[in-house]
Order: C-alpha cells, then sequence, then structure tokens
C-alpha cells in the first residue's frame, strides 16, 4: 500500500510554518482550536462560496491575550476590501460576533495565482462544475503553472469523469516533483466539484523550487515575458506549413488535386482463357452470342 501524506503537514514545523500560531493553557487549547475551524470555515463560505469569488487560498491566525489577528492572502484584495474599506468592516464584525472576541484583519496579496496549488484546483473544480472537458482543462492549467514558471506540476481529478457510469482517476503530470525533499518547496491544494452527476475530487501540487532559491519579482516577469513571446512563436510555427501540411494537421491551400481512380487493366493485360479441349466442348457446350441489335 502507498503512504501518502500531505505535503504541508510533512514540512510544516521544518520548512513551513504553522497556519495558527498561539500558546494557550490546556484548559483552553481545545476552546481555540475550534474557533480557529470556525473562523475558516465562515471566511471560506462567505468570500470563496459566494459572491465576490475573492479567490481567497490562505488564513492565518494568530492570538494574543486582547485579539485575534486574521491574515488572508487571496489573488483579489480588491474585492476582500471593498470601495473605501466598506468590505473589510464587514467582515471585522462578522467575525467579532462569532468569536466574541476584538478581531484584527489583515490583506496579503497573491501576485502569482497560477504558482498557488489552492487557487488552481479551485479553478479546475470551477470548470468542472461547468461541464467542460477534464483533460483539456488538466492541460490548459498545467501548461500555465509551468508557463509562470513553477518547476513540475501534477493535477489529479477522481470521480464520475465526464459523467461515466463507474468513477476512476486521472493525472496530468509535468516536470518534477520531488515530495520526499524537505528542501524542495511543493504546494498542495484540494478542491471538490459540485457536479450535477456527482462530486469530483481535484488534487494539485505545485513544485517551486527549492527553499531560498525563489527567484526575485524581476526575474519571475522576465520569465513570464519571455514565455509569452515563446508562446507567440511557436504559434506562428504553428501555422507555417511544413511539407505541403501545416503543423495544425491541416493541408496547405492550394489548387486540389483531382482523385486518382482506380487502374483498371488495358486489353493487352487481360488474361486470356485456356483453350478448351474437345471433351469439354461436348460436354458443355458454348452458348451463342446474343444477335447484337
Amino acid at each position: 500500500m502507498g503512504q501518502k501524506v500531505s505535503p504541508i503537514g510533512f514540512r510544516t514545523g521544518v520548512t513551513i510554518g504553522w497556519k495558527s500560531r498561539w500558546f494557550a493553557p490546556k484548559s483552553n487549547f481545545g476552546e481555540f482550536l475550534i474557533e480557529d475551524e470556525r473562523i475558516r470555515r465562515f471566511i471560506d463560505q462567505r468570500l470563496n462560496r459566494q459572491p465576490p469569488y475573492a479567490a481567497v487560498s490562505d488564513i492565518e491566525i494568530e492570538r494574543t491575550r486582547e485579539e485575534v489577528k486574521v491574515i488572508l492572502k487571496t489573488a483579489r484584495p480588491g474585492l476582500v476590501i471593498g470601495p473605501k474599506g466598506a468590505e473589510v468592516d464587514k467582515l471585522k464584525t462578522a467575525l467579532e460576533e462569532l468569536t466574541d472576541r476584538r478581531v484584527n484583519l489583515s490583506i496579503i496579496e497573491i501576485k502569482y495565482p497560477d504558482l498557488d496549488a489552492k487557487l488552481v484546483a479551485e479553478g479546475i473544480a470551477e470548470q468542472l462544475k461547468r461541464r467542460a472537458s477534464f483533460r483539456r482543462t488538466m492541460k490548459q492549467r498545467a501548461e500555465a503553472t509551468m508557463q509562470a514558471g513553477a518547476k513540475g506540476v501534477k493535477i489529479i481529478v477522481s470521480g464520475r469523469l465526464g459523467g461515466a457510469e463507474i468513477a476512476r482517476s486521472e493525472a496530468k503530470i509535468m516536470g518534477s516533483i520531488p515530495l520526499h525533499t524537505l528542501e524542495a518547496d511543493v504546494d498542495y491544494g484540494f478542491a471538490t466539484s459540485f457536479t450535477t452527476y456527482g462530486t469530483i475530487g481535484v488534487k494539485v501540487w505545485i513544485y517551486r523550487g527549492m527553499f531560498g532559491e525563489t527567484p526575485s519579482e524581476e526575474e519571475q516577469a522576465a520569465a513570464a515575458a519571455m514565455t509569452r513571446a515563446r508562446r507567440r512563436r511557436e504559434r506562428r510555427d504553428d501555422d507555417r506549413p511544413v511539407g505541403g501540411r501545416s503543423r495544425a494537421g491541416g493541408r496547405r491551400a492550394g489548387p486540389e488535386r483531382p482523385a486518382r481512380q482506380a487502374e483498371t487493366p488495358g486489353p493487352a493485360a487481360q488474361v486470356q482463357p485456356a483453350p478448351r479441349t474437345r471433351d469439354q466442348q461436348d460436354q458443355h457446350p458454348v452458348d451463342p452470342a446474343p444477335p447484337q441489335t
């Protein structure tokens, strides 16, 4: 049996920090733990499962004696903040009513959503909900992640794919995924697509390089620009005809050739029947030729 472990939990406390950072005596630990889970579910239901769909991928919680500090990492900070901070104030008030404590909210922008496994999984789940082809969706998102600067990506979807009667799993792998290397920055995300014919689970692993070797923002921007130029060049090459056919598979435009007809043997090539013996002629006389009109 394969022993699977979450890449996030495997690296937590070694190369990745904890999602909740606080200390509590034994009498209050259970209460705070349940409260953290309640905060995460409330924020996910309010911001991700209904408008404004703010693409919140990570929620970190810090506690002091007086207040609870909630850190939201989102790809759309403008939707979380709202006009003049109105949405943040509403969310803060709702969290204070939920926890009965003073809450401090911080918003952090995710500059490269294609390198966040949670957001990639949510995007695939949303497309599957709209009856998109799962193979095409997996290929597009994997290519977009690799073009964003990832060194490897693995996507697995499981369930009644395409509405099939029997559930199965399909995987798409690009690059390398060193899951057992603690120094490797491997992000993991999971999402569930609730379709009309059942639920489909989406798992995404993204290898972003070793810790401490993360390229600067200028290098990532240059790589993204280079990728766009390469993509345009490849699109031009695909449209260029090669050997009478374009790389996309179509035939080069030009006058159509007439269809080759099947060759029929000429009179010289026809096989002459063997002459019949006198006995064969007596037993099977040849019918006279019909009169010509």
